[in-house]
């Protein structure tokens, strides 16, 4: 999730970890926490693309690092605050729950995290997108509320509570939203005779009403979306894969690493002689537009070594377009 989120989520952990025996500050060190696993970003602009995009919600990210870090963290606030109310174990315990709801809440998108690192295993549930207000503004309000109040007060301890139980029961609803739409996506095939061999879903940008699938047909993929407020039947637009565009590089090791982030939902496309791959598990920007432009493409770039890569950049302008094609379709056909 976005970095408000996480900032938000870890203030809250930390409150009801700690709140009542140190106040703000449990609220601050809960904060601190739950932003520190996403510092792999700042790790990934030291090394090359391909490698910051592996690591990215890798290690720091898992359950390991949760409880390798945790004692050492509150050992050193245990340092800090020493007149506090609080010792090494309570600081300890308030930076492992901070730590450790951050991939949780990760684990419900669809970048998704390795939370049982080192084995490789990647968690997507990818039932929420990584910026969704309705899941974050109710859950800063009430934590606002309870901030006010003095860390004794029954009040305080409600509203900490009441924040963390709505947007737990909003992710909760987005589950079943994300069930109820995959069922629309499979009766749509069905009454379409469209076999398959795998289908992917997931939400639109911002909210839970769209949602878009992948659907694999063999040599090409189905793209689709579907919203709550629909009256038209879900249409599927055919992609063509286009691996064989690929040619000698398909056996490269980049292109393999490659294959193994997008968890092989990808295509292949050819643009002024260059050669580009698309990571399909994000979809594409607007699937109305006459050429599809992905939200996750990589430039292939041939060295004497091999290929690397490097991402797309995004029209500013054109997201303004996107955004407004976004609501539009949000609303239904």
């Amino acid at each position: 999730m976005d970095s408000l989120t996480q900032i938000v989520l870890g203030a809250a952990v930390g409150e009801a970890v700690l709140g009542k025996k140190v106040g703000n500050k449990a609220m601050l060190y809960g904060a601190i926490a739950g932003t520190i696993p996403d510092l792999d970003t700042i790790v990934g602009k030291f090394l090359d693309p391909l490698t910051a995009i592996e690591i990215h919600r890798g290690i720091s990210h898992s359950i390991v690092f949760s409880i390798a870090m945790a004692p050492l963290l509150g050992w050193l606030v245990s340092k800090i605050h020493k007149k506090a109310n609080a010792n090494w174990k309570d600081w300890s315990w308030l930076f492992f729950w901070g730590l450790i709801t951050h991939p949780l809440l990760d684990a419900h998108t669809t970048w998704g995290t390795q939370l049982f690192w080192p084995f490789d295993l990647r968690l997507a549930y990818q039932n929420i997108f990584v910026i969704d207000p309705l899941y974050t503004l109710p859950f800063l309000i009430f934590l606002i509320l309870a901030m006010r109040l003095p860390r004794t007060s029954a009040k305080r301890k409600k509203y900490n509570w009441l924040g963390i139980i709505v947007s737990s029961s909003y992710m909760l609803v987005t589950l079943i939203l994300k069930g109820v739409s995959y069922h629309k996506f499979t009766e749509a095939l069905a009454s379409q005779n469209i076999e398959y061999t795998a289908i992917d879903t997931r939400p639109a940008a911002f909210n839970t009403i769209l949602w878009y699938a992948n659907v694999d047909v063999g040599d090409a993929y189905l793209l689709g979306d579907y919203s709550f407020f629909d009256t038209k039947p879900i249409a599927f637009r055919f992609v063509p894969k286009d691996h064989q565009f690929l040619g000698n590089y398909k056996d490269t090791e980049t292109v393999k690493r490659l294959e193994a982030i997008a968890q092989n939902w990808y295509t292949i496309s050819r643009k002024d002689g260059n050669l580009y791959f698309n990571d399909l598990r994000f979809g594409a920007y607007d699937l109305e537009a006459k050429n599809l432009s992905f939200v996750f493409s990589y430039e292939l770039i041939p060295t004497e070594t091999g290929l690397t890569i490097k991402e797309t950049k995004r029209d500013p302008e054109a997201m303004k377009q996107v955004l407004s094609s976004l609501w539009n379709r949000m609303w239904g056909n």
